[in-house]
This record gives C-alpha cells, structure tokens and sequence, in this order.
C-alpha cells in the first residue's frame, strides 16, 4: 500500500512539474504577463508594479506596493493602488496626471505578486514562501513543496486568517489522492499557511 502511495505521488509530482517546466521555471523572478494582464487580479502590499508613462521617462518607474497600500509617484507623491486592478490604477494615474501632462498614456504592469502568497512549513522538501496562482489547490502546493520521509500525511492542516480570527482546515492527503474527502482540498488564499507535521 505504501509502494502505490508512492508511485501515485511520484506521478502526481512529475505532472505537475512538467507542467510547470511548460509555464516557466518556478524560481524565476514572478513575471507572469497572463496573470498581470488579468482583469480581475487585485493589486496588495508588497505586489512589485512597473508604471509606464509613455514618452516620459522620468515618470516610468518599478516600485513596491506599501504596507499601507499607496505608491510614490513624481509629481503625484502617493496614489492607493492596493485594492485596484492594474487597469484601474492605470485610469487613476492618467486622470492625475492630466493636471500636468497633456494626454498622458499610463500603463501598469505586476511585474511581482508577492501579495499573493501562501506558506508551507514542516516535514516537506521545499518549506517557505510559495507564490499562489489563481485558484490554488492544497493539493497543488504540496505536490510543488513535496514531502519528507518522515511527513505525517494524515495530520496536515491549513492555517487560514479570517476577520481577524485564525482557524485550521484539516488535511487528509491519503483520501485526497485516493479522490475521497475532496472537500478537503481546499482552494487556497494569499496568507494561508500549510503545515506538514
């Protein structure tokens, strides 16, 4: 039994792999052009932005989203930009800087999504930081993180942080690769942490 839970595993990991070798090395700098261009990504803190005004150099910058939600701009100093897609910071922008420049053309891309984070620590071969791409799967990251010879697979847990309270989602990886309990493999949300004890 322990020799099919292996070799499962071991097929799982090579699939999603290969299909991570497809997409771009992991371990790369975060410059995904199709989930920065994405509509509906929400920019956070600490999303890296690179803000193109055309024909203006000395306003086409690459800086960090604050803690607090604002960017430092010339001739505008702060502008929220968490909360705002990259299309609507780009609107934002321009209509600003309509009070010093005729007919500016801004445009906004997430060159880094480091709000969008999720963590996995404990008995896994790859513990730390781990970006999270749209509709995320515990199964998914821990097939990325993968597992040491010594991980409890029955007592993994998510820590997720709601309204201010933390609650943890159980995790039994032995069902979910079985297909039972598949209620259990959660899509995850920036911030959650993973624990393989």
């Amino acid at each position: 039994m322990k020799r099919n839970l292996m070799v499962l595993t071991t097929l799982l990991l090579y699939g999603l792999l290969a299909g991570a070798q497809n997409s771009g090395d992991k371990d790369a700098p975060a410059k995904e052009p199709l989930a920065q261009t994405d509509s509906t990504y929400i920019i956070g803190a600490n999303d890296q932005l690179h803000v193109s005004v055309w024909k203006e150099p000395d306003l086409t910058n690459t800086m960090p989203v604050r803690a607090d939600g604002m960017i430092s701009l010339p001739l505008l100093n702060d502008v929220q930009a968490a909360g705002l897609t990259p299309m609507q910071l780009a609107a934002s922008i321009t209509d600003k800087l309509k009070k010093f420049i005729t007919d500016p053309h801004v445009t906004v891309e997430v060159t880094q999504m480091n709000s969008q984070r999720i963590y996995v620590m404990g008995e896994v071969l790859h513990p730390g930081a781990m970006n999270r791409t749209p509709d995320m799967t515990v199964l998914q990251a821990l097939a990325s993180a993968g597992f040491t010879q010594f991980a409890n697979t029955k007592g993994i847990y998510v820590l997720r942080t709601e309204g201010g309270k933390q609650s943890k989602l159980p995790v039994n990886y032995k069902k979910l690769v079985k297909g039972d309990d598949m209620q259990q493999n959660y899509v995850l949300k920036p911030g959650d942490t993973i624990v393989v004890p």
